[in-house]
């Protein structure tokens, strides 16, 4: 008993990891995938999750043995780094966070079955959630997951394994299997390898996380230790989604019924697929299930994009752009960074994190408000700009974890690193792809 305490204790970095992941990549895209494509599906979704994994371990490695975030290690190799990083945290901070929040409210209307609109309904989760991260932090967003996380996979394992007895569902007699490499299948590719299991620069994020276990560890666990810790949540978030896809290949599969890209409905229809398998008196069980999976993702990623954006503009007052420009319109906006770069009284690291918190709610419940609370048009938008630059994102993490800062005796090893560069050059490829069927 009182090694599995020390096990719980031990779960940080990769728990959260888990359960940023375990959102919209998996509830809406690898559900979809296996309702609309079928099990070929699994073939992309393990692609991602192997090809992408060096670049989220070597976030952690990187922080675990220099004590710094990965953030700071662009911006010790060059200013061009930070920027590249910077832009992609630009649209980030515009687009990830509405497009969770949208199907979050989905499934709130869809669990309490009140009439308010999806837009109202998110703005009252963006306040409810902020104040929950501004008062408990990042040890409170640690220990609650871990109960959250438990449930859901038990949930999902015995639901698998129901519809894996009940066997999968009687398609039309004509139907015809949508095609994989038409524009639209290869635009939902995009959509599914971007966020599979989540995207590249939330590599970053799992080394702020990194950062903050650290300080509330009094022991410094071992490298192997914290990579373990953190590959138990990667492996984690593979099973669950193959689960999801499961579930959405063996229930809707073949039947022509198309997934709707309004929140409301979407969640009705997610929630009805487990009740199905389960029973009717299973509804509101599994509703607050799939809402309690979503409202922890949202919390996470509310919780690292803030402290990413908060990193990012302190890194960036550091820069000679900052340093000498003198527009007028620029002025105001570098005297305030250099506050918060300063830490000063008014703006202390925990008033700039609740400032950040509040401002990315705002500026998120705009654009969710702006595209009528369109979870297509939202997941579109937000994995855009993170896929194309993946790769980019993908060769900086591998170039700042083998630099001479990281001694060689904690370097990847040389068949991590050959993973790495399949990775870049796969998701390479796939955006150049995209970008020529896109642009051509």
């Amino acid at each position: 008993m009182t090694g599995f305490y020390k096990f719980l204790k031990s779960l940080g970095p990769g728990l959260l990891f888990a359960s940023m992941a375990i959102g919209t990549s998996h509830l809406v895209l690898s559900t979809k995938a296996g309702a609309e494509y079928g099990w070929m599906m699994i073939i992309p979704i393990l692609l991602a999750n192997i090809l992408k994994y060096p670049f989220f371990e070597f976030g952690i490695r990187y922080t675990h043995v220099t004590q710094k975030t990965l953030v700071q290690g662009y911006l010790d190799m060059g200013k061009g780094y930070l920027w590249t990083y910077s832009v992609v945290t630009l649209v980030s901070t515009f687009t990830i966070l509405a497009a969770l929040y949208v199907v979050t409210a989905g499934l709130l209307i869809n669990l309490f079955k009140i009439h308010i609109s999806t837009s109202f309904a998110a703005m009252c989760l963006f306040i409810f959630i902020s104040v929950i991260l501004i008062i408990g932090r990042y040890k409170f967003l640690e220990n609650s997951l871990k109960l959250i996380i438990a449930v859901l996979f038990l949930a999902l394992l015995i639901t698998t394994g129901l519809v894996f007895m009940k066997g999968p569902v009687s398609g039309f007699e004509n139907f015809e299997q949508p095609k994989i490499f038409d524009e639209i299948g290869v635009l939902f590719l995009i959509s599914l390898i971007g966020w599979m299991p989540t995207a590249v620069e939330a590599s970053g994020w799992v080394s702020l996380w990194s950062i903050e276990k650290l300080k509330s560890t009094k022991q410094k666990p071992s490298l192997k230790g914290a990579l373990n810790e953190f590959n138990l949540g990667y492996v984690l978030t593979a099973v669950l989604a193959i689960f999801f896809l499961i579930i959405g290949w063996m229930t809707f599969y073949g039947t022509g019924t198309e997934l709707s890209s309004n929140a409301v409905t979407f969640a009705d229809q997610v929630v009805s697929i487990f009740t199905l398998h389960i029973g009717d008196w299973a509804y509101s069980v599994i509703a607050v299930a799939a809402f309690a999976t979503m409202f922890s993702t949202c919390m996470t990623a509310h919780d690292a994009v803030s402290r990413v954006s908060i990193d990012v503009l302190r890194k960036l007052c550091k820069t000679d752009f900052f340093k000498r420009n003198s527009s007028s319109f620029i002025k105001p906006i570098v005297s305030f960074l250099e506050k918060v770069h300063q830490d000063t009284n008014l703006f202390s690291p925990k008033t700039s994190f609740a400032i950040m918190v509040l401002l990315l709610a705002t500026i998120n419940w705009i654009v969710l408000s702006a595209y009528s609370a369109n979870m297509g048009n939202l997941v579109a938008l937000a994995t855009f700009v993170s896929f194309v630059m993946a790769p980019i994102i993908g060769w900086m993490n591998h170039k700042v974890v083998t630099t001479k800062e990281i001694p060689l005796e904690y370097r990847p090893s040389g068949k991590l690193q050959f993973l790495s560069y399949i990775g870049i050059l796969f998701l390479s490829a796939f955006a150049a792809y995209y970008c020529w069927i896109s642009f051509f």
